[in-house]
């Protein structure tokens, strides 16, 4: 029995450090007490009364704009920490996050498929006179409005397609698939002794749902995203040194219809005229447009789904095959359902 529970213990300590907390049926449970209503709406009112509270204190000194982004802010900063501290959000967002700068190798050669026309793209908009006059008159308050904008539709569209990445991940696993996922972690013993059974009775439903589904489509959002991230970063960088270099302040001047305002330095010295309030500004709507542009690409370009997603699949396809093993274990070699499908502890 202390054998058992050792074994169960390191299989559940496999999944969380692989980024699928939600397989731990301990975890799972937690998190969906903390998804119930008597949990959620306090913390709702709380993200909204502070919201409100916020952009109230904000409007006066900074204005509408950024009195609403200010405010949403605090409603994402609410939720999140609600996230990370009830939904165990941080195990899934510090492996996908570790996993895509593990990856970075095989991210650099995927990422230059997309990036030469998208700069050939944004930089025809980065010369053009009407997109400087619309970004560089954006307020810090609109400006980080309109980037929650294309984060919000960027995820929205991640949220629609990733699920079809998963289609064939939870589908019937043979007995020499659930030996090879489960081998070299802590469930490969009890893989084998289940393999055993399934040879006789043939495959075994490792179908996922629930939390544990939504577990797996998180990881590949939050991998993602992280992508997104790193690119819409290096457009900014590569922005910003470009117009640097190339856009003279007088030219700027005139799309602008106005003064530039450089940046100044410690102790209020000059960074340099080129380098202004108005290049940054463009330079972030721009990144962030090629973030949304991006996302988009991942998920419609057949080859690159196959590349990137073809290397998170396979880990998730291991992982819900180990759930088989894993639910072998907890429910008794020796009894219990073998099936992977069912027991879930009513918390799926």
């Amino acid at each position: 029995m202390a054998a058992r529970q050792d074994d169960l213990a390191a299989a559940e300590r496999w999944f969380v450090d692989h980024g699928l907390p939600y397989f731990v049926d301990d975890y799972r449970a937690d998190v969906a007490r903390g998804l119930r209503r008597p949990r959620l709406l306090p913390v709702l009112a709380v993200a909204v009364l502070l919201a409100v509270l916020t952009g109230v204190l904000t409007a006066p000194w900074v204005g509408a704009a950024a009195a609403v982004g200010a405010a949403l802010t605090v409603v994402g900063a609410v939720l999140s920490a609600y996230a990370v501290a009830t939904l165990r959000a941080w195990l899934i967002v510090g492996w996908a996050v570790r996993r895509t700068f593990r990856s970075l190798g095989l991210m650099l050669p995927l990422v230059t498929r997309a990036l030469p026309l998208l700069l050939l793209f944004i930089t025809f908009l980065f010369i053009n006179a009407e997109v400087w006059q619309v970004a560089a008159s954006l307020d810090g308050g609109v400006l980080w409005v309109t980037v929650l904008l294309f984060a919000a539709i960027a995820v929205g569209f991640l949220l629609t397609r990733l699920p079809e990445e998963l289609d064939d991940v939870d589908d019937e696993v043979e007995a020499a698939q659930l030996i090879e996922a489960c081998a070299g972690t802590p469930l490969e013993p009890a893989a084998r002794r289940l393999a055993t059974r399934v040879d006789r009775v043939g495959a075994v439903d490792a179908e996922v749902g629930g939390l544990q589904r939504a577990n797996l489509v998180l990881v590949l959002l939050v991998a993602q995203a992280v992508q997104v991230l790193l690119l819409a970063l290096a457009v900014f960088g590569f922005f910003l040194v470009f117009g640097v270099v190339a856009m003279e302040p007088a030219v700027v001047g005139s799309w602008t219809g106005g003064p530039l305002h450089p940046l100044e330095g410690p102790p209020g010295e000059l960074l340099g005229t080129r380098l202004s309030l108005e290049l940054i500004r463009v330079a972030t709507f721009l990144a962030a447009f090629s973030g949304l542009y991006f996302t988009v690409y991942a998920v419609t370009d057949e080859l690159y789904r196959r590349q990137f997603f073809s290397v998170v699949i396979r880990e998730l396809e291991r992982a819900v095959s180990a759930r088989v093993a894993y639910r072998f274990l907890r429910d008794g070699a020796d009894g219990g359902t073998a099936d992977g499908g069912t027991a879930d502890g009513g918390a799926a």
